[in-house]
């Protein structure tokens, strides 16, 4: 498998990165263990996490998803370099959302013994705090740097604007910069990273890892009307797609997939990998054979004609 350049972080990550958010969600840890094991089998090596995931699942606390990592690495002996581990910390673990210095330091020892391991290949800010400056998160993610605990930073759902910002702020006070962004970003949602986060992006050779890739599953053809979310985990998200947009997306994935025998899923992963700026879409599965698809997705290719049909569609 063909490894991406992360931006300037000096990390190799696979053209799929793993979704572990459904790791303790709709993903039991066996089941999790056996699409790791393949997943890393096919030549992939990377896992996107957060210290919340999955907090919203009742009896779950939070750090869960970590924790199921942390235990496949030790029981699989997995070796260290060969996992990038990505996670995320600022979102409302009990106590709202922050990026103040001290909670991130606390965070990050909490993440490292959840997952087991010495250091996190990639640690992002999850969400922005308006009530921090910029300088005090890079500030502590510096001291982690500097520990050997972190390798490289990065940041979520940050506006070009704020990314901006963040880069302007870096400089000024002679600490590490982002040099990782994490969008959503799918056929369905584009205004929110295409167009100024995207130029900026490609101008700073920031790495992008996209979420929501398959927009909630939407993406892989499995919702075609709400009769088909009703007591789905993601009923409510992927509801909000089924409009004459979604439609659309949907006929123009079906007309590739009748041309190129590949799955919507596969088609809709592979139309990210050939847009400006993003190094590798982030996507789950809850079984072999929805992993299997992400993997033939890595390496799909697509025709201009292809990539044109998509792009009108979602437009």
């Amino acid at each position: 498998m063909e490894m991406r350049r992360l931006g300037k972080t000096g990390l190799s990550i696979s053209p799929i990165v793993f979704g572990g958010n459904v790791f303790g969600w709709t993903a039991d840890e066996k089941t999790s263990f056996d699409i790791l094991d393949a997943f890393f089998d096919a030549g992939l090596n990377t896992i996107d996490t957060a210290d919340v995931y999955s907090s919203w699942v009742p009896g779950n606390k939070g750090g869960d998803s970590e924790e199921i990592i942390g235990k496949w690495l030790k029981e699989k002996k997995v070796s260290r370099d060969k996992a990038i581990i990505v996670t995320k910390v600022g979102s409302d673990m009990g106590q709202g959302r922050t990026l103040k210095e001290q909670y991130i330091l606390r965070a990050a020892e909490d993440s490292l013994r959840r997952l087991q391991t010495d250091y996190i290949d990639l640690y992002l800010s999850h969400w922005p705090d308006e009530n921090t400056p910029y300088e005090e998160t890079l500030g502590a993610f510096a001291k982690l740097k500097q520990q050997g605990k972190i390798r490289a930073i990065g940041c979520s759902n940050l506006d070009a604007s704020q990314l901006q910002a963040s880069l302007d702020a870096a400089e000024k006070a002679g600490v590490p910069r982002y040099d990782v962004l994490q969008p959503e970003y799918n056929l369905y949602e584009r205004s929110s990273f295409e167009g100024p986060l995207a130029d900026l992006c490609v101008k700073e050779d920031i790495g992008v890892i996209t979420y929501f890739s398959l927009a909630a599953g939407f993406l892989s053809g499995k919702y075609r009307s709400k009769a088909d979310t009703e007591g789905k985990a993601r009923e409510n998200r992927v509801a909000q797609y089924l409009d004459d947009k979604g439609v659309r997306i949907l006929a123009a994935l079906d007309q590739i997939s009748a041309e190129t025998g590949a799955k919507p899923a596969e088609i809709s992963i592979a139309w990210l990998l050939n847009k400006k700026g993003v190094t590798a879409p982030i996507a789950s599965a809850t079984s072999l054979s929805q992993l299997d698809s992400l993997v033939k997705a890595a390496t799909l290719k697509l025709s201009e004609d292809a990539m044109r049909a998509l792009d009108k569609a979602g437009t």
